[in-house]
């Protein structure tokens, strides 16, 4: 590992990337601190750190949430908007045909994404100052028209800043710019629970912490397995002659990822079940008594912890099958290998190879799903068994932190081998 470290500081380009990348890194959590006038920051922090909904956004955000900085939306609002965007490639004919046009195709694409990010985020700015006008903590005081647009402006403002940063950060091609402001939040939100847990430590605690350890070390080997496990399905390629020449007769594999959804079914489930007491808190204060009583049942509901476990864990699971088939077309696949004159041993090309696998991805993906289903709700158990209020593991954020570093070391290594061919 030293080695390659010293090999990457050696290369001055791919050093001054990670610099930059540091640099761009450190500006983010600069402007994270810089907090929105008008807000009690104490009792929002209060607030996030007891409500798990809240939570995960404020994961999402980069830990910038908790303070109501400039950027407490953080790519959240981008997030969606490209999430809405994927779907509508599937079901819109000319957003998919605008996809196939290659480099020209996805430029427009992603200008639309960046257009959708505004409303998106002056949406999600209102809807938050009211939640937190309406949390009975007097985290928001009276505001007048006014001061309500000039913050939604800023934390819109806010969001396109960090889309910008992590646009720029992707460009240097050593991690995603969005997964590493995400990653970023995490890693610097890990000394403050450190510290809430050894000013509340008790020693009849140990056997707790103890516990606590030994999952946490289960769970990251858990999610590395899942991150990098995969099915390789094995591919032949029929020998042809050209010529004088003779091509194929290659034995390969075709590699199925067991997660091929990543975060994005746990992005759509928490999106769910986040909407109904979100809806409801607006008609809190409502003049009906039955529509005050109905949003009251609602919000109890959803505070309920074992029907938000399992709420959570079923949308989890539901969404990883949808979403691997709608990125997965095994027919198109099946056309592909045929026209290259591969086939799977054993199976007939064209629709035989298809319904195959269609097959083994939904074998393969039950335990993908149900894995990151208790991924999602890992959180909850930790606080059920260990009894630490303090200290959680997010498994959230440990498959996010995982995979951000698995995909930016691949990267960097990927940087080097271009490097030592250019040397050759």
């Amino acid at each position: 590992m030293w080695s390659k470290l010293v090999q990457i500081w050696k290369i001055k380009d791919l050093r001054n990337k990670i610099l930059f990348v540091l640099v761009m890194l450190a500006i983010f959590r600069l402007a994270a601190h810089i907090p929105v006038p008008n807000v009690n920051v104490d009792a929002l922090k209060s607030l996030f750190r007891s409500n798990q909904f809240l939570g995960l956004i404020n994961i999402f955000s980069g830990g910038s949430m908790e303070n109501f900085s400039v950027v407490a939306l953080g790519v959240a609002p981008y997030i969606t908007a490209s999430i809405i965007f994927q779907l509508l490639i599937m079901i819109v004919p000319s957003l998919e045909a605008l996809s196939k046009e290659g480099e020209s195709g996805q430029k427009k694409i992603n200008q639309y994404t960046r257009l959708l990010t505004v409303p998106l985020a002056l949406l999600q700015g209102f809807g938050m100052m009211s939640i937190l006008r309406q949390s009975g903590q007097n985290i928001i005081g009276n505001l007048s028209t006014f001061q309500t647009l000039t913050i939604m402006a800023t934390v819109t403002g806010g969001t396109i800043f960090l889309m910008w940063i992590g646009e720029l950060i992707s460009e240097k091609k050593v991690g995603n710019g969005t997964s590493l402001i995400i990653f970023a939040g995490i890693i610097t939100s890990i000394p403050g629970v450190v510290q809430r847990t050894l000013a509340t430590f008790d020693k009849t605690q140990i056997f707790n912490l103890l516990i606590y350890v030994i999952i946490a070390v289960v769970t990251i080997v858990g999610v590395v397995i899942l991150t990098e496990g995969q099915r390789n399905v094995p591919v032949s390629y029929a020998k042809r002659v050209r010529g004088n020449r003779m091509y194929g007769g290659v034995d390969t594999h075709l590699p199925l990822r067991v997660n091929m959804g990543g975060v994005i079914p746990i992005i759509f489930a928490i999106s769910i079940i986040l909407f109904p007491p979100m809806i409801a808190q607006f008609f809190m204060r409502a003049k009906t008594a039955w529509l005050v009583s109905a949003a009251e049942l609602v919000v109890r509901t959803f505070q309920n912890q074992l029907f938000y476990a399992v709420a959570y864990f079923i949308m989890v699971v539901g969404f990883t099958y949808f979403y691997t088939f709608v990125i997965f077309h095994p027919q198109q696949i099946a056309d592909n290998l045929q026209k290259q004159g591969g086939f799977v041993p054993g199976i007939r090309p064209g629709k035989n190879t298809a319904d195959y696998l269609n097959k083994v991805v939904s074998r393969i993906i039950l335990g993908g799903a149900l894995f990151l289903g208790i991924i999602a709700i890992l959180p909850l158990s930790i606080k059920y068994i260990t009894g630490l209020q303090t200290l959680v593991v997010g498994g959230t954020s440990l498959l996010i932190v995982v995979s951000v570093v698995i995909e930016t070391v691949k990267q960097v290594e990927s940087q080097l081998t271009m490097r030592d061919y250019d040397g050759f």
